[in-house]
């Protein structure tokens, strides 16, 4: 399976990083990225062909992976519309429609939207993805097969539900970020020092995290036993309980959702 890239950013170096560990070749994987010296450190990195500009040999793929900003992308899809033929064009820019997209690249609908996360860096990114019903199982496992590079996917069967996945996982990683700020800080405040109450705070996210993922119980079980009847955890969940917690979870994420489907108006106006 060839592979282009169509901007060479973080994200674009996460995947392509991913995708050379798992046993791709380099000389399947290509990059168009205007800045010279972001195309000199991906021929360094990984030994991909980078280019300035699309030519027959990077159009020649089997995948093209759309990784430019949003705001971006209009313009920078231009010299690609009409002169593509069966590749699964995958974006995975965030809030842009397939529709808007499509109509950019002159007609053509082998579209996968997806939503990646900052995790991915790391290759521990969780990615949702919604394929246009033109896409068939072979496109789609293409696809997966991209993303899967640098963490989990999951499918989701509307388009609108990727508003959905950019609220809670694609923008999560800044609210358990705020999370780790705050149980830092109020650490702080009981005097720990600040190098002290980061390492509390990190670890027992880090820890608690793992114990969730390993385990077959629901999060809510793993909390109801490590809260004691009367005990300190009781007391701060009580707290946490008092001053509306779950909802205004809940309605943070209803922002996040509400916002993505208004940028993804926005973005897609010609």
């Amino acid at each position: 399976m060839k592979i282009t890239f169509l901007g060479g950013g973080n994200m674009a170096a996460a995947l392509i990083g991913g995708l050379v560990k798992q046993g791709f070749a380099a000389a399947d994987l290509q990059v168009v990225e205007l800045s010279a010296e972001g195309r000199s450190k991906l021929q360094g990195d990984f030994g991909v062909r980078a280019v300035e500009a699309f030519d027959e040999q990077a159009l020649a793929c089997d995948v093209l992976v759309l990784a430019v900003k949003p705001q971006q992308m209009k313009v920078a899809v231009a010299p690609m519309a009409g002169r593509l033929d069966q590749q699964i064009v995958v974006s995975i820019a965030a809030g842009l429609r397939l529709a808007d997209i499509s109509r950019w690249l002159g007609g053509h609908t082998r579209l996968v939207r997806a939503m990646p996360n900052t995790p991915a860096l790391i290759g521990a990114g969780i990615t949702g993805l919604y394929a246009d019903a033109s896409v068939g199982a072979e496109g789609r496992e293409a696809a997966a097969r991209v993303l899967n590079a640098v963490g989990s996917t999951v499918w989701v069967p509307e388009e609108a539900q990727i508003d959905g996945v950019t609220a809670v996982s694609g923008s999560g990683p800044a609210y358990v970020f705020h999370f780790i700020e705050c149980l830092q800080a109020a650490g702080e405040s009981l005097g720990f020092d600040e190098a002290t109450a980061r390492k509390l705070a990190l670890e027992t996210v880090l820890g608690a995290a793992r114990l969730a993922v390993d385990s077959d119980e629901a999060p809510a079980v793993l909390r109801e036993r490590v809260t004691s009847k009367g005990g300190t955890t009781a007391a701060a969940l009580a707290s946490f309980a008092a001053d509306g917690f779950p909802a205004i979870v809940t309605r943070a994420v209803a922002a996040a959702e509400a916002r993505g489907r208004e940028l993804g108006e926005q973005l897609g106006q010609d």
